[in-house]
Formats: C-alpha cells, structure tokens, sequence
C-alpha cells in the first residue's frame, strides 16, 4: 500500500520495518492504524541475526529471480508495482498448482 493511500481499508496488522525507517513510516503506521515493530540492532558493529529479518531476505529473493525485476528497467514507479505483482504472482500460482500426490510418494 503506497505511503499517500487512504486509510480506506486495513489489511495488515502489525509492520516490521528496520530501523532507517522510523520517521514517514512510522506516522503512516499511526494514520493507518497500524502497530509498527522497529527490528533494530543493539550493536551496529557487530554481525547479529535479527528476527523477522529472513522474511523479508527471502521475499525480495523470490522477486529478484524474475527478469525484469532484477533491474531497474521501469521508468514509472505503477510499471515497477505490476512487475512485482506480476512475479509474486506466478509464484503463488506455481505453488498451487503443485500437484499434492508427489509428496506421498516415499
């Protein structure tokens, strides 16, 4: 949902965001009624594993393996949206349409 959208309808609870985004997104999170969590580290010298953190890794690795997201390519921010949708929806559509007998099969 884009930061100037209307507190219309409210599909997500609770927002994890790292901690360079604390200011615009966190007045959004409050218009919209919504709880943000700051996943921030305690030390900034040191590697440490922040929780949540992988979802976020791991959704922008799925979005990365389709061609035209993995470079800038768009000239309009709406084109960019599709192309994201676009890939994330290809990849609900193959995971529903795994067949289910290939898992019973050991």
């Amino acid at each position: 949902m884009p930061l100037g959208a209307a507190p219309t309808s409210v599909r997500f609870g609770l927002v994890w965001a790292d901690a360079g985004y604390t200011g615009k997104l966190a007045t959004w999170a409050a218009a919209m009624k919504m709880t943000l969590q700051i996943v921030a580290k305690r030390d900034p010298h040191a590697f440490e594993i922040l929780p949540r953190r992988w979802v976020v890794e791991r959704t922008f690795a799925w979005i990365s393996k389709h061609r035209r997201t993995t470079r800038d390519y768009e000239h309009l921010p709406a084109s960019h949206e599709a192309m994201i949708l676009w890939a994330m929806i290809a990849l609900m559509t193959r995971r529903l349409a795994q067949p289910t007998h290939l898992s019973d099969t050991h």
